[in-house]
């Protein structure tokens, strides 16, 4: 039960903040493998980028990737919080009765990894839809997918089954560090926020303002994976299945670092925090209260 309310968790927060990851995706493959001032920037901000993908691809544009992005929610983090939750029940990340920054960061990625590996096929998917737009305003490699079953059936059918799992080199780091950020400041802010008292311990305020301290943590910590995972899954590929841009996560990181500098790790750090910190509020505050819910009806 904790798998499938953690999945129903994400999956809630997922509805809200897809028009974001796709802003966020556009931004990470903006300018890439260019010095800055090089290349044409279709997209000036988040909210530029908002106005241009609505204007020029129309409102479901900001949807794009909506299906894997729910699938992936769904099985990536069902297994990435619901193995956390089970940990977490076992006792396992408290020492003396208090959470343990050690402990919960271990959990956490470890969860992380077991979720990272599950969802990589979906997410790879999710990516290349996502990058989809008109030709006048597009960036990155451009796949031509019509939807996640033939984006899955084509991948498959030309680089075999290992071709579905092509980038989680990088979505293992990704989420890793991600989930070890998130769910260690999660638990130590929620019991942080308990002890100051500021809210009463049964309220729903204490996830809240717990989820909103562990989504600057996790922003700051995750971004820089999250733009070399995003160009590993959308680079193009040759008949081997072989990156034609990178060979693997370090070549990505290399290359970006010397071209781009350290502002290219973290391009669309605005789109990156209006996404993944919303996200991480909603879909860990939808966690504790739902397992809140289920714990009451048990």
């Amino acid at each position: 039960m904790d798998f499938v309310l953690s999945g129903v968790a994400a999956c809630g927060a997922c509805l809200f903040t897809n028009p974001l990851e796709v802003v966020k995706t556009r931004m990470q493959l903006q300018g890439e493998l260019q010095s800055r001032g090089t290349y044409q920037v279709y997209y000036r901000n988040v909210f530029h980028a908002f106005y241009t993908i609505g204007k020029v691809d129309g409102l479901a544009g900001l949807q794009k990737g909506l299906a894997p992005g729910l699938v992936y929610q769904f099985f990536m983090n069902g297994v990435r919080l619901g193995s956390y939750a089970i940990i977490e029940s076992s006792g396992y990340i408290h020492t003396n009765g208090r959470v343990s920054a050690l402990k919960t960061t271990l959990a956490g990625a470890v969860a992380g990894v077991v979720g990272a590996v599950m969802g990589s096929p979906v997410y790879l998917v999710k990516t290349h839809l996502q990058s989809q737009s008109t030709s006048s305003i597009a960036v990155g490699h451009q796949y031509k997918h019509q939807g996640m079953i033939h984006a899955l059936a084509a991948i498959y059918r030309e680089h075999g089954i290992l071709g579905l799992w092509r980038g989680s080199s990088a979505a293992v780091p990704r989420v890793s560090v991600g989930s070890a950020a998130q769910l260690s400041t999660f638990s130590s802010s929620k019991e942080l926020v308990i002890d100051l008292q500021v809210f009463a311990k049964d309220s729903w305020l204490v996830p809240l303002s717990a989820g909103m301290i562990s989504s600057v943590v996790v922003v700051l910590a995750m971004t820089p994976f999250d733009v070399v995972s995003t160009r590993l899954y959308n680079q193009p590929v040759d008949q081997l299945g072989k990156g034609q841009l990178y060979k693997g996560f370090t070549d990505c990181f290399s290359k970006t670092l010397r071209k781009e500098g350290l502002t290219g790790l973290y391009k669309g750090l605005g789109a990156s925090y209006f996404r993944l910190g919303p996200h991480t509020i909603l879909s860990l505050f939808f966690w504790d209260e739902l397992r809140k819910l289920y714990q009451q009806y048990r």
